[in-house]
């Protein structure tokens, strides 16, 4: 908020200057940011393609245009715009990628926000209710510039046989620049520091304890993962194996598998919630069944239980989803604590839909068509994964809010 406070007149050059790096023209900084944003990924991925190219037969197919236009074409992939692979469609986005997009427009989203901190009215004006258009127009400036990148590298990138869809991948790009990119703009700018000290406790306390919670929450599904990993490890080993692959083919491999590990995450938290979710069509992955068919060879999907039915623990798990959302509200709430028990109830049934929402988002973003035929269902069953979350998310919250006043109301007798 400092930031925003009316600089009063100096006679240092010091000051001035810092004042004025404040006021820089809000339209070329939002700009330049939203084409280093995707253009820092971008160049990423344009270097991985070359790296695989030479990895896969050292280089003794094709050119290294061709590495670049499959290092364009998953760039793409991971802003939404799927490709057609031998006229087989595939939309699943490699996530890995997507979250790399994020981190760094989150990042030239706080510098952006910081450097056009001075435009617009100051804090007591604000806070008076005058209208401020700074975020919102640098949101929008940086989300244009980050969209001329995008469409030049799908103009550049896309063939009539690969054929990435263009609206796909802008309705991402407005999206990721707009949610992420706009909250960092306001952070960055202290916009988000008056706006937030308007709305009620309650709402600031469920919105804190939601991110924790699926931050958590997320984690716990990695670990999950890596476990079935690790148990079936011999699995995974044997899949390669079978590939029969190159030393460089297999770094590949290994390299594609962790682009899509926040997938995998995600589904292991579909899992645990209790929906699950498929592995093509008519198949279903849940705690208590397991219906499978042909898989394709990956060694990632060594981490699925054997098909049929499944042990008499694997139920047990479905305790693990409230028992984090319990945790993280009731540290959430030592944070913002309350002694009235409605409050405390409002608070974490409120963090425990708010979390759910959240995560069956992403849940339903991180499926789609993987190959031809019964492989163009994979994914978690977004609505159920909504609907088991606002049961499990919103009976742990309820719980750790609950615990967390008792402890308030002893505390203070």
């Amino acid at each position: 908020m400092t930031s925003l406070l009316p600089a009063p007149r100096r006679t240092r050059s010091g000051d001035d200057r810092a004042d004025a790096a404040h006021r820089r023209p809000l339209v070329l900084l939002a700009a330049l940011a939203g084409v280093a944003a995707a253009c820092s990924t971008l160049v990423v991925c344009l270097a991985g393609g070359v790296v695989g190219w030479f990895l896969t037969d050292a280089g003794a197919h094709g050119a290294p245009r061709d590495g670049l236009r499959v290092g364009a074409l998953g760039w793409l992939m991971a802003h939404g715009a799927g490709v057609h692979v031998e006229g087989t469609a595939i939309t699943a986005a490699p996530l890995g990628l997507t979250l790399l997009a994020a981190v760094v427009v989150w990042r030239l989203g706080l510098r952006l926000g910081d450097s056009v901190s001075g435009h617009g009215p100051d804090a007591d004006a604000i806070a008076d209710g005058m209208r401020d258009w700074t975020v919102a127009s640098a949101t929008g400036v940086l989300t244009l510039g980050y969209a001329v990148v995008v469409v030049a590298t799908h103009h550049l990138a896309a063939t009539p046989a690969t054929s990435p869809s263009l609206l796909r991948v802008l309705a991402w790009t407005v999206l990721l620049c707009g949610a992420v990119g706009g909250c960092g703009v306001a952070v960055g700018s202290g916009r988000a520091a008056i706006w937030t000290s308007f709305l009620p406790i309650s709402l600031r306390a469920a919105a804190a304890g939601a991110w924790r919670v699926l931050v958590w929450y997320a984690a716990a599904s990695a670990v999950v993962l890596g476990i079935a990993l690790v148990v079936d490890w011999d699995a995974a080993v044997n899949v390669m194996s079978q590939l029969h692959t190159s030393p460089g083919a297999a770094t590949l491999l290994i390299g594609l598998c962790l682009l899509v590990t926040p997938n995998a995450t995600l589904f292991s938290g579909s899992y645990l919630l209790g929906p699950g979710f498929a592995v093509g069509s008519h198949t279903v992955v849940t705690p208590t069944a397991v219906v499978l068919g042909p898989l394709p060879m990956f060694p990632l999907l060594a981490a699925l239980p054997d098909a049929g039915p499944s042990p008499g623990w694997t139920p047990a798990l479905l305790a693990l989803p409230p028992l984090v959302a319990a945790i993280g509200v009731y540290r959430t709430l030592r944070r913002y604590p309350t002694s009235r028990w409605d409050e405390a109830a409002l608070r974490g049934a409120g963090a425990g839909l708010l979390c759910a929402v959240g995560f069956a988002v992403l849940a339903a973003l991180s499926g789609g068509a993987v190959g031809p035929g019964r492989m163009a269902d994979v994914g978690p069953f977004a609505f159920q994964v909504l609907l088991h979350g606002v049961a499990t998310f919103g009976v742990g919250g309820l719980v750790g809010a609950l615990a967390a006043t008792a402890l308030t109301r002893r505390r203070a007798d």
